[in-house]
């Protein structure tokens, strides 16, 4: 895999300084927890109805306990992805229903906390990154000081990395590998549109189609050129300003607005691929249309994060072909003014839910 300079931004807002490994921490708070503290009630952020950010509340829930086959974390971070969005508005009803409180937070980053009955492939203490089950109803969810998930949705954390940090890498890192491995199978020396590349699956799209020889175009704002020329992008083009006959033509494009969706398929070269991770109604009518095109079409595909797939990221962050790109961190109790910062667009990767001081920080 290719290498590149790792920008000094990306290690993390002001809020968060570099200083240790987080896995020690994070062992201590456990066995520091007496049986007692381990069964109190924990916080939550949940919504009662759809909307805007505003919806958002964070209460006293009860904590709950992993049953056969399932994992109490001790979340000390999550972040704000597009999922979280839709389910707190309401676009995702299909899944979600009609039926409150429901939990927001996808991903989360944190400790083992406590196994259920026949896991054996992590231990109480152990710092691990995961997901919830991104198309089930989750009365608690990521942004939670504890969640229960099945064991084969989390893995072992990267060695000397922070909770925030991990949390950040964790739908991204998967999405993006899920596109330009799974979807696209990008091979070195193709060109490599990414549109929306400043935004979380957008950064890890441009690092990891870098790290896996692509010659990567990177549609984003102009002023966020020299920040997607570090992670790797030859060209920053402005999406205001560049039209998809402008841009070019490429071997592989992924998606991640969801519109226009059309125009851009036509800019593939011959035996050229394109995915898309933008999935609204417009989008879903422009894939199923490609269809005729055969290996040209328009895909597309729902990450579904598992141990093996965590695992496979763990070795990439190890490589060093991958890192967060963070632009704010917030407490949970302000977990409305991260939803805010999503929802406004134009920063630099990703928005941030702090839950816990243990394991903030990082070599």
């Amino acid at each position: 895999m290719r290498s590149r300079r790792v920008p000094r931004w990306v290690s993390l807002s002001q809020e968060i300084p570099a200083a240790h490994d987080c896995r020690p921490a994070l062992q201590a708070r456990w066995e520091q927890k007496s049986t007692t503290e381990r069964a109190m009630m924990m916080k939550a952020a949940q919504i009662f109805s759809y909307g805007a950010p505003d919806v958002l509340t964070v209460g006293e829930v009860e904590r709950p306990e992993p049953g056969p086959g399932q994992v109490l974390v001790g979340v000390a971070a999550s972040s704000v992805n597009g999922h979280d969005a839709l389910v707190r508005s309401g676009a995702m009803k299909i899944v979600s229903g009609r039926r409150f409180p429901i939990g927001v937070g996808l991903d989360f980053a944190g400790f083992v906390a406590a196994v259920g009955t026949g896991v054996d492939s992590v231990r109480p203490g152990e710092p691990v990154w995961g997901t919830v089950h991104p198309r089930e109803k989750h009365a608690v969810a990521g942004a939670a000081e504890f969640v229960v998930v099945a064991a084969d949705r989390v893995a072992p954390m990267p060695d000397g990395m922070s909770a925030v940090r991990a949390a950040a890498l964790v739908v991204p890192g998967i999405t993006a590998l899920a596109a330009l491995r799974g979807a696209t199978h990008l091979q070195a020396g193709e060109s490599v549109l990414v549109r929306g590349a400043a935004g979380g699956v957008g950064t890890a799209a441009v690092q990891l189609a870098h790290a896996l020889g692509g010659r990567v175009t990177a549609l984003a704002r102009t002023r966020h050129t020299s920040a997607l020329t570090d992670l790797g992008a030859e060209r920053v083009l402005d999406y205001r300003e560049t039209t998809p006959d402008d841009a070019g033509t490429f071997d592989v494009i992924v998606d991640t607005v969801g519109t226009d969706l059309a125009r851009y398929r036509r800019r593939l070269t011959k035996g050229g691929r394109m995915v898309t991770v933008g999935l609204s109604g417009p989008a879903i009518a422009a894939i199923a249309a490609s269809a005729v095109f055969g290996s040209r079409r328009i895909r597309t595909f729902s990450a579904d994060p598992r141990t093996a797939q965590l695992t496979e990221l763990t070795e990439l962050v190890t490589a060093g072909a991958i890192v967060p790109v963070i632009d704010g961190v917030y407490p949970l109790t302000d977990i409305t003014a991260a939803h805010r910062a999503f929802d406004r667009g134009g920063a630099v990767g990703r928005q941030m839910v702090q839950i816990s001081e243990i394991g903030s920080t990082d070599r």
